[in-house]
């Protein structure tokens, strides 16, 4: 569906193209999203156990940063997470202001039980695109999201500020 807008051409073509982007993308994030709820795993769970499964462990700062969070949203996050035994908290030796995140035998045996099941849910959501399709999307999206890169950084330091003064009250 296109923009009611009445503006000049180029606004109004990017404001089509944004809205079939944002809805595409509401679309398949709630298909994917109703699956891995449908195993006891939010999305924002999935993501922190998958980053710590395929990258290591990492302090939370760094994961975050890797998913676009803010702390606060990783903290919430990884609180559940230890809560269900899935991971653990390791304070480092050598700076004890960092908490490295780890996973457990039982978060691991969870990713690793979920993730090809989400890939395959996945795989059948993108399967209405061809392979071309599929690469072509994907270059767009990176160009799209590199151009967002200062974006995202003024949106996490608004986060984290945000974070902060909550934590005042």
């Amino acid at each position: 569906m296109p923009t009611h807008f009445q503006g000049d051409a180029e606004t109004v073509r990017a404001l089509s193209a944004y809205i079939n982007l944002v809805r595409a993308s509401d679309s398949t994030l709630a298909k994917t999203t109703a699956h891995l709820e449908g195993l006891g795993v939010t999305n924002g769970q999935f993501a922190v156990l998958e980053a710590l499964l395929h990258l290591g462990p990492m302090c939370q700062h760094t994961l975050g940063k890797k998913l676009l969070r803010s702390g606060g949203n990783v903290t919430l996050v990884v609180d559940n997470l230890e809560r269900h035994g899935w991971v653990r908290r390791e304070r480092q030796a050598e700076d004890r202001r960092m908490i490295q995140i780890h996973l457990t035998p039982k978060g691991r045996r969870l990713i690793t039980r979920v993730f090809p099941e989400h890939a395959k849910v996945v795989a059948k959501v993108m399967s209405q695109l061809s392979a071309a399709e599929q690469e072509q999307l994907r270059k767009i999206a990176r160009k799209l999201g590199r151009g967002a890169d200062e974006l995202c950084t003024e949106r996490l330091k608004r986060e984290k500020e945000h974070d902060h003064d909550q934590t005042k009250q």
